[in-house]
């Protein structure tokens, strides 16, 4: 079955993040509670199609021919599921919690393409 990687995007300047930034600890602290539980209920209802539940990912760093240098990039964590389609893989992740509840703004997914042959 194909594999597609998706990849949760997020920005510290992100209006979503500024809104989050904005309430009470509270409320934040209860919102990421609902949030998690709900990734959870996710995570449950395509655990069959899963085949990295990935992770949250760190700081970056930039290798390239002027040397390796930090970098800023909107990529917050990540995921591999497999889908009979693009659209089907696309799917999953409507409304996911990620970006309804979190302060997320998107879940982007793409085919992991054959390796050309060397």
């Amino acid at each position: 079955m194909p594999r597609f990687l998706a990849l949760y995007m997020g920005t510290q300047n992100s209006e979503v993040q500024k809104a989050w930034d904005s309430l009470p600890e509270a409320e934040k602290a209860e919102r990421s509670q609902r949030a998690m539980t709900e990734w959870g209920q996710w995570a449950e209802r395509h655990s069959h199609v899963i085949v990295d539940i990935g992770a949250p990912l760190g700081k970056t760093l930039l290798a390239s021919p002027e040397g390796v240098t930090p970098a800023r990039n909107p990529i917050t964590a990540y995921v591999i599921v497999e889908a009979e389609t693009h659209e089907e893989a696309a799917q999953m992740f409507k409304d996911h919690p990620h970006f309804a509840i979190f302060p997320g703004t998107g879940v982007k997914i793409m085919p992991c393409l054959p390796m050309p042959s060397l």
